[in-house]
């Protein structure tokens, strides 16, 4: 049966974008896949430590010349990558923070990066597996927009996690999340409302598109 590896962390709890998006998926895919198994981390309230120096060196060690200190740190970044191997689909949720993601996905990130098995190897064992990015933002980083060139989110996860990872990655981006609680943003109400409705849109029929697709 298939694996979802469901990822949030957004700490705006209930009034989160990227937290109702990926919620709109993983109903969807768990609609489709009513035998299947999804793992679930939210980041936000039970983070992961940051990527210390026992870990990170032991990912380019040879597990048999693992030290005992190298085995305890390494043990949680083996949890992370095999969870990640383990899903036929990954799904993260990553809302712009002071213009990149949040520190809690990125120390995820650093776990997940192994030289030798997901990273730097000709077989990476993460390589094709389908990612679906939602990418939520208060403002709009659109060509043509003010603040075009600004979003440091989307090209640095589709770098780390297509090109280094090899993941195969959908982006679906909420956008304009700011327009209904800043005066100034007011006119943009619409735009986000349709933003919003087109990404829940997206996320359900991305999920039943995906089941077709493992089915097949």
């Amino acid at each position: 049966m298939a694996t979802l590896l469901h990822i949030d962390t957004s700490f705006a709890g209930e009034k989160s974008h990227s937290r109702a998006v990926t919620a709109a998926f993983r109903a969807s895919w768990e609609a489709e896949n009513p035998g299947g198994t999804v793992i679930y981390r939210d980041l936000a309230t039970d983070p992961v430590p940051h990527l210390e120096a026992a870990a990170y060196y032991a990912g380019n060690t040879d597990p048999a010349d693992h030290s005992p200190e190298q085995r305890a740190a390494f043990a949680l970044r083996g949890r992370l990558i095999e969870e990640a191997e383990r899903a036929d689909v990954i799904l993260l949720g990553a809302p712009m923070y002071n213009y990149a993601i949040p520190s809690t996905l990125k120390a995820w990130i650093d776990h997940v990066i192994a030289g030798g098995r997901t990273s730097r190897t000709e077989h990476r064992s993460l390589a094709g597996k389908r990612t679906v990015v939602v990418t939520s933002r208060g403002g709009s980083y659109r060509e043509g927009t003010p603040m075009h060139g600004h979003d440091y989110v989307e090209g640095y996860l589709r770098y780390v996690l297509g090109s280094d990872l090899g993941l195969d990655v959908t982006f679906i981006t909420p956008e304009l999340t700011l327009a209904p609680v800043v005066p100034a943003m007011a006119d943009l109400v619409p735009l986000f409302e349709a933003s919003r409705a087109e990404s829940l849109a997206t996320a359900e029929s991305l999920a039943k598109e995906l089941t077709v697709q493992l089915a097949a």
